[in-house]
């Protein structure tokens, strides 16, 4: 029976100990947080500082400064233009209270899709 060289062995051990550690490594990363709970983290989207969302039982707040959001696939029919109100809501608004979480950078693309995806359903 073929024997492999020392070295072969050994490079063949390094390799599996280091998948195991690559493994061990990915399994210990934090998971992305939902538009659910970017929406109620308080140093992200904040949401419930202003709005209400009847339609999330987990959604607890006693605020009205903003409007509920609740149906919101008939307020905004057009996806695009609620993304665009998260990015920036004084472009549609001069008056607006919302804060710009994209363009001051609060918010990340991904997650701002991931508040409109979640909001969306309300």
């Amino acid at each position: 029976m073929y024997q492999f060289p020392t070295s072969i062995r050994a490079a063949g051990a390094c390799l599996i100990l280091i998948a195991g550690f690559v493994q061990t490594v990915r399994a210990n990363e934090p998971k992305a947080p939902t538009g659910q709970e970017l929406a109620f983290d308080n140093s992200k989207g904040n949401c419930l500082a202003c709005h209400a969302m009847p339609g999330d039982s987990k959604a607890v707040t006693n605020t009205n400064i903003a409007p509920p959001l609740i149906s919101m696939k008939e307020r905004f029919p057009d996806r695009a233009k609620l993304y665009a109100q998260l990015w920036d809501a004084s472009k549609a608004n001069a008056d607006s209270l919302m804060p710009p979480f994209g363009k001051h950078k609060i918010l990340s693309d991904d997650e701002i899709n991931k508040v409109v995806n979640y909001i969306y359903e309300l």
